[in-house]
């Protein structure tokens, strides 16, 4: 039950007898026509009224006093229905009542109490009589309250029950964690929510304090034993966790008490608007793998951060791809003069120009295709914009296509960053951040091979701009972070995809580990470091403790309400050409140096001679061009000496090196 269209304009309008308005279904009995209600209303008042005249008739005292009783009963129906219009006690709808409508409809019946009163006190001053008996005209408006409320309260549940019966055979049996305000509209939410996804049958209190107690007519539950066995007891399938107060830790031990005995488990974020009931049911999700992470919230210095790209000319590389797009949108948030976002894949490309113009950004946004090997290309684009902070980010970062494919590695790993770097120095871009990759440190692979001689390039280009152009040069700053939780070719959307085809699994080794973050936590990461630098510095982050993959497969399987190695299997398929069972962030010489930022550090690298190291470089790129793969990659080991190829053709390559240097 509730309003037709319009309703801001008063009860009675133009739409008020339409075909629409006039509708009547049992099927949508929650949204009765307008003049339904009133004629309901108006019923229950003349009720109110009569019922109240024969109680003061049975005492022998008459209720009206006047003789005009039609105009007297008439003039209080109608100043019924002013104030019903004035207090808007039509503007819900009737299934939702609340006490909100309790209180407009409260205030309607005291203002109809005030006007009578009043009208009646002067008429007995001007009449020396009155109209009708004020005491009785006291409790006909308590009646008349009463009665309104009451059938719409009736009303409410009755079409919860009706409704709820006819749809439990299909809603998920679930209890609320938490018994705190945040708990609560969390259960108003799912109450309220079209088409309904959850039966709720009770809240679970941590402090076990609330035994034998209800809340919103469902019980308390006491937890004296481990969660599951709780939840076996009252038959419910899954649990939201809502108690904001839970930490991180005690998060992690429902979730893995729950996903052993294959419940589901539900998050939902801190409820701040409790008004709006349809936004927080929407929030209300499956727990992610991300949320597994047993990582606390990064803190950043808006200031310096705002201080580096407020009112700047931004331009970021790679900007199409998972790190690259998760830049732009966090850059975006210091309001930055000019935004140019640069990739060579069009769609993707086209893709987060949409996502941008949606947000509606004071910034002036710019999307260029283009490739960073492609230096006049890249030219062109400094010498028009000018950009002030360049954040590359562009690269290929699949490690066994990079073994079979060393020579495209090197055109985009190391020619693209020399390109980018080169021209932020000579057009005298202020901050120049380059993205490596854990991958980096003593690499084992060509992929990590070339973005190790990208950051040695980068950080002696800065010892050489510094020595040029003194505090005009710019700040080469390179920021290396190992694997990102939802990327582009990373292992969660491989693993969601073999999930949702029914397995199996596909794992390279049962002992493989590596360090995971978020997206956007690396990126935030990312933009301070960026702003904290002096220049020629090599970044690394806290990535946290180290995961074993395996865990993580058998993991995302219980999320996605399976049962490991029975509804889906985990094959072990070897590891792939150039993969390490270990990744690191440092080289076995680096040590680290701590900054104000307590997830940043500083990798204490040995920067090399540009003028030898360009050289070398050069050299690499030429034989790209015509020579073999054992060649190149041979160039490569030359470079980096520490690059020590694994389960790779290129291992022989170690094998001759060694003994030419005995």
């Amino acid at each position: 039950m509730g309003t037709s269209k319009n309703s801001n304009s008063g009860f009675i309008n133009a739409d008020f007898f339409s075909k629409e308005n006039l509708k009547l279904s049992i099927h949508n009995l929650g949204y009765l026509p307008r003049w339904i209600i009133i004629l309901i209303d108006v019923l229950v008042l003349l009720i109110a009224f009569t019922f109240t005249s024969v109680l003061f008739n049975e005492t022998g005292l008459d209720y009206v006093i006047t003789p005009h009783n039609f105009t007297f009963i008439t003039g209080l129906l109608c100043t019924n229905l002013f104030f019903f219009w004035l207090f808007r006690t039509y503007s819900g709808i009737i299934r939702h009542s609340s006490y909100i409508d309790a209180i407009k409809l409260l205030f309607s019946q005291i203002s109809v109490l005030i006007v009578f009163l009043s009208l009646n006190f002067i008429y007995e001053f001007i009449y020396e009589t009155k109209l009708f008996l004020n005491t009785a005209f006291f409790v006909n408006r308590l009646l008349s309250f009463c009665g309104l409320f009451l059938y719409r309260v009736v009303v409410k549940q009755t079409f919860e029950h009706y409704f709820a019966e006819k749809s439990n055979f299909k809603l998920v049996r679930t209890i609320i964690y938490g018994t705190d305000a945040n708990a609560i509209s969390v259960a108003k939410a799912i109450k309220l929510e079209t088409p309904p996804r959850f039966k709720i049958v009770g809240f679970v209190d941590k402090n076990n304090q609330n035994e034998s107690k209800r809340m919103l007519d469902l019980p308390i539950l006491i937890q004296r034993k481990k969660l599951p066995i709780l939840m076996r007891s009252i038959g419910a399938e899954g649990v939201i966790i809502a108690d904001k107060s839970l930490s991180k830790e005690e998060q992690l031990i429902i979730v893995d008490q729950c996903l052993e005995f294959n419940y589901k488990v539900y998050v939902v974020p801190k409820i701040t608007d409790w008004e709006n009931q349809k936004e927080i049911s929407r929030k209300i999700k499956n727990i992610q793998i991300e949320d597994l992470l047993n990582r606390k919230p990064i803190v950043l210095d808006g200031k310096l951060i705002s201080k580096q790209l407020k009112d700047k000319t931004i331009l970021i590389t790679g900007a199409a791809g998972s790190i690259g797009s998760e830049i732009v949108r966090q850059v975006l948030n210091f309001n930055p003069k000019r935004v140019l976002i640069l990739d060579q894949a069009e769609t993707p490309l086209h893709h987060i120009g949409l996502e941008i113009e949606a947000i509606h950004s004071n910034s002036e946004i710019h999307t260029v295709i283009a490739d960073v090997r492609n230096k006049e290309a890249l030219n062109r684009l400094f010498k028009l914009y000018k950009p002030q902070v360049v954040f590359h980010a562009a690269a290929y970062k699949h490690v066994p296509l990079m073994e079979d494919n060393p020579s495209q590695a090197i055109e985009t790993n190391i020619v693209g960053t020399k390109n980018l770097a080169d021209l932020a120095c000579e057009y005298g871009v202020k901050n120049f951040v380059m993205i490596s990759t854990d991958k980096a440190v003593n690499p084992s692979n060509v992929m990590g091979a070339s973005k190790r001689i990208a950051e040695k390039y980068v950080q002696s280009l800065h010892l050489k701009c510094q020595a040029e152009k003194g505090i005009k040069a710019p700040k080469f700053i390179t920021t290396r972070f190992g694997n990102v939780l939802g990327s582009n070719g990373s292992v969660v959307p491989l693993f969601t995809k073999q999930i949702s085809e029914g397995g199996p699994i596909t794992i390279t080794h049962p002992d493989i580990i590596r360090y995971f973050m978020t997206i956007p936590e690396a990126c935030q990461l990312v933009l301070e470091a960026g702003a904290m630098g002096n220049g020629g510095e090599i970044y690394i982050f806290d990535m946290g403790k180290p995961v074993k993959i395996i865990d993580l497969a058998k993991k995302m399987i219980q999320l996605a309400g399976f049962v490991p190695e029975k509804d889906i299997k985990i094959k072990i398929v070897g590891l792939r050409p150039g993969e390490k069972l270990y990744e690191e962030l440092l080289n076995d010489t680096s040590k680290t140096m701590p900054t104000h930022h307590h997830k940043i550090m500083i990798a204490q690298e040995i920067p090399e001679d540009y003028e030898s190291l360009h050289e070398e470089i050069e050299a690499l790129i030429e034989i790209t061009q015509t020579a073999s793969n054992d060649a190149i990659v041979s160039k490569m080991k030359r470079i980096v000496p520490e690059f020590k190829s694994m389960n790779s053709a290129f291992e022989s390559l170690d094998n001759k090196m060694e003994v030419s240097i005995h």
